[in-house]
């Protein structure tokens, strides 16, 4: 375990291949793999175990898009990909959720193994292409070049099932409606919430060589509380199949007050927080004692004053032990080595 920064950690493969009904696998928790042969004999005869193959051979969904009664492919449960109509041959990302990777045993959290999360994934995708989802999009791309597209429906029904989770690219929190489907499913462990919780889940992972823009390298967290993102940025290089944990840590309430009094103190963090509400500054003080980040409450342009103070305070030992404990992992496998006969071992 490394110091007070989210670091990736390298573990040895997560599962093996054992006797029909033994438990096997590293990491987190072995799975049984007579169970775990089960459920994807399931899947399997539902028609989850595809990948993208030839146009006539792939099982099409009807959506309404702008009105109009459209052939899609879901190749995944939060983007499909248009098989007719104005926008044929272009691929697409939902908006205002997120369901897991799928492909392949990528995330963990809580007590879940990472191939039982897959499952998940795979499950979004059939969800998907087993309704009656209208949408509507106006053309914008992502950073991806991908349409985004507004489906209400779906979203809500993704969530709501636990097969998906509320998601932003900024400060903001989600859809309220979004919002309100997710609680309960967490209130009732649907789905991705059955074994564990955690504050935030990671949804994609970056290394530092794909940084070809010159702005930096950043992971995205999405909250589990209202869906907001915050970005953690870094500079490491992943190697393949490396697991990347975004780590939390323990701290008491006398050191978040603490923390507090000298956040209004501090010459450089004084003016910062000058009329802000107590409330408000503990915010600040628990987010970055506990995740070691400096979060939404402070304003972009103050962030790096504010995180230099806090590092400051968290070196000299004023926010207990830097030995946090994983929260929520991904495994890092790089684009070209996610499909095909080429993919990487830990995805088999």
């Amino acid at each position: 375990m490394r110091s007070n920064k989210n670091r990736s950690r390298r573990l040895i493969p997560r599962s093996g291949i054992g006797a029909k009904g033994r438990e096997v696998g590293f990491g987190r928790r072995a799975i049984n793999v007579a169970t775990s042969a089960r459920t994807w004999a399931a899947i399997t005869s539902a028609g989850l175990c595809f990948l993208a193959g030839p146009v006539e051979a792939q099982p099409l969904t009807r959506v309404v898009v702008n009105g109009q009664p459209t052939a899609v492919f879901f190749s995944d449960g939060d983007s499909f990909g248009f098989r007719g109509g104005p926008f044929s041959g272009a691929n697409t990302r939902m908006t205002g959720y997120n369901t897991l990777e799928s492909f392949g045993p990528v995330h963990s959290w809580g007590d879940w193994h990472a191939k039982e999360l897959y499952v998940n994934a795979k499950m979004a995708t059939l969800n998907a292409r087993r309704g009656e989802w209208t949408c509507t999009t106006d053309g914008d791309k992502d950073g991806y070049g991908r349409i985004l597209v507004h489906c209400p429906g779906l979203a809500e029904d993704q969530i709501r099932k636990g097969y998906a989770h509320v998601m932003t690219v900024t400060d903001d929190p989600g859809n309220p409606i979004y919002v309100d489907a997710q609680n309960e499913a967490k209130a009732a462990k649907r789905g991705m919430w059955a074994h564990g919780i955690p504050d935030y889940v990671l949804t994609s992972i970056h290394s530092a060589e794909e940084d070809t823009s010159g702005r930096g390298t950043y992971n995205r967290l999405v909250s589990t509380l209202d869906g907001h993102s915050l970005k953690w940025k870094h500079e490491e290089r992943y190697r393949e199949c490396d697991d990347v944990c975004f780590m939390t840590y323990e701290i008491s309430d006398a050191q978040i007050a603490e923390i507090v009094g000298r956040l209004k103190t501090n010459p450089t963090t004084s003016g910062i927080v000058d009329g802000w509400s107590d409330e408000r500054i503990t915010a600040v003080a628990r987010n970055y004692g506990r995740y070691r980040r400096v979060t939404r409450e402070v304003p972009k342009k103050f962030r790096p004053d504010m995180e230099t103070a806090l590092q400051a305070m968290a070196a000299a030992g004023r926010m207990g032990s830097d030995q946090g404990a994983p929260s929520t992992c991904m495994v890092h496998v790089p684009f070209r080595r996610r499909y095909g006969a080429g993919k990487a071992g830990c995805l088999r």
